[in-house]
């Protein structure tokens, strides 16, 4: 199953790539419209979509300039750091054993997978394409076995990063650096587990301007999708709609030598098999 925030309603992704075509689900069911109804039902509404007539619904083209973030209002947002070795090495740290740097990205920051994003004013900006996993059930001290049965399902997410300000002293200002409007693009929609041939192995990688930045499988996760689920649930509660962006491979701007940063007027194109494509275009702010 693949749901769309589309204009602000809950929809089912149907069709073939290139020819998605959506399905209202409020004008087919009695859950939605928002997306906050549709992750707060979700057992509910899993079991009706596996049960729907896709031949019999009424149907519409879906134009990407519509779609939003596939959970746009979480009460939660979790970002991993240093999840990939290879990643670790290139920003200069050991990689984690116990667990990684967990921050947070405003959702004031979210936005939609096609986007134009404004670089602020002195600012470095950075890609970090991530898989996305958002909660379906409300989750408490989970073992690993259980934390799949938890997730709704997965997107594709890029946290863009502005290094000066994350990295400016006396401390490090994470989730600030990393929450400026646009800097959370996600999509094109959430994508059940059960859809992708394997949740836990899925290729990720994003290219500028046509140039390959990353590339990376999900098997190389330190911590796995279901680890960072379980781990996270023994700290704090988490609820249907929260976000977690699980953290990204190697080839960040930051760890290349010289350091290589967007651009006004460059295009970053970010995907995961399985599961879609973000396009973010950049612009200065003046």
């Amino acid at each position: 199953m693949r749901i769309a925030n589309y204009n602000n309603r809950a929809t089912l992704v149907v069709g073939e790539p290139d020819a998605e075509r959506g399905i209202d689900i409020a004008g087919v069911s009695r859950f939605g419209p928002s997306l906050t109804d549709v992750y707060g039902n979700w057992p509910d509404v899993a079991a009706w979509a596996s049960t729907l007539d896709l031949t019999a619904a009424q149907s519409f083209p879906i134009d990407r300039a519509q779609l939003g973030a596939p959970s746009p209002t979480p009460r939660q947002v979790f970002a991993v750091g240093l999840n990939y070795d290879e990643h670790a090495a290139e920003s200069g740290f050991e990689s984690p054993t116990h667990l990684p740097p967990i921050f947070t990205k405003y959702v004031s920051s979210f936005s939609g997978p096609d986007t134009t994003v404004i670089i602020p004013d002195g600012g470095k900006v950075d890609w970090e394409v991530e898989l996305v996993a958002v909660i379906g059930r409300e989750a408490t001290d989970l073992d690993v076995a259980q934390a799949w049965d938890h997730i709704a399902g997965l997107t594709v997410g890029q946290d863009l990063s502005e290094r000066v300000s994350q990295l400016r002293g006396p401390a490090p200002q994470f989730g600030l650096g990393k929450s400026f409007p646009g800097f959370s693009p996600q999509g094109p929609w959430l994508v059940t587990p059960d859809e992708v041939a394997d949740r836990d192995d899925l290729e990720l990688g994003c290219s500028l301007d046509g140039e390959q930045m990353q590339k990376g499988r999900t098997r190389d996760l330190i911590f796995g999708v279901a680890e960072l689920v379980s781990t996270l649930s023994h700290n704090v509660t988490l609820y249907p709609g929260d976000v977690i962006f699980t953290g990204t491979p190697a080839g960040i701007g930051a760890g290349r030598t010289p350091q290589r940063f967007v651009a006004p007027g460059q295009r970053l194109d970010s995907w995961i098999t399985g599961i879609g494509e973000l396009h973010q275009s950049f612009a200065s702010a003046q």
